[in-house]
């Protein structure tokens, strides 16, 4: 039996070049593919080192979302540190896209802020989730 994997997420963003810089700038994320198909651009972006097995395919034409505040779908992130997260916060709030002030949850949410891309996308930053960097340190089966 095959088991089908995760390879990438397909998003239609308003502003292309707002969405590279974000993702560039707070995640890390390189620009892996470029290509012109008619007249949208299609941008491939991967965090170093992962193009083979995850990436973020952004593609012109998407109109901007109006998530409530209430509403916390995301995409996750995961950080070395606590400090790490506090970073992120007040590089957000800087630049007044911060949306989730740190905050600490029991395990397995850990210590997370949140901030809001240019396409109005949620953007999670975590430290202590069994996911990521520094995972190996948790067991999600036996808790």
């Amino acid at each position: 039996m095959i088991t089908p994997r995760i390879t990438h997420l397909a998003l239609h963003v308003a502003g292309l070049d707002a969405c590279i810089g974000f993702y560039r700038d707070f995640c890390g994320m390189e620009v892996v593919h470029s290509r012109q198909a008619g007249a949208q651009r299609i941008v491939w972006m991967a965090e170093p080192g992962r193009a083979t097995d995850f990436v973020f395919v952004l593609m012109e034409g998407g109109d901007d979302l109006q998530l409530a505040a209430r509403d916390y779908r995301h995409f996750g992130f995961a950080l070395a540190s606590r400090a790490a997260v506090d970073g992120i916060a007040a590089r957000g709030a800087a630049a007044g896209c911060l949306v989730w002030p740190p905050r600490d949850e029991p395990f397995p949410v850990g210590y997370y802020c949140g901030l809001r891309d240019p396409n109005g996308n949620y953007v999670e930053f975590s430290y202590g989730q069994p996911l990521g960097p520094g995972a190996e340190a948790f067991d999600l089966l036996t808790r």
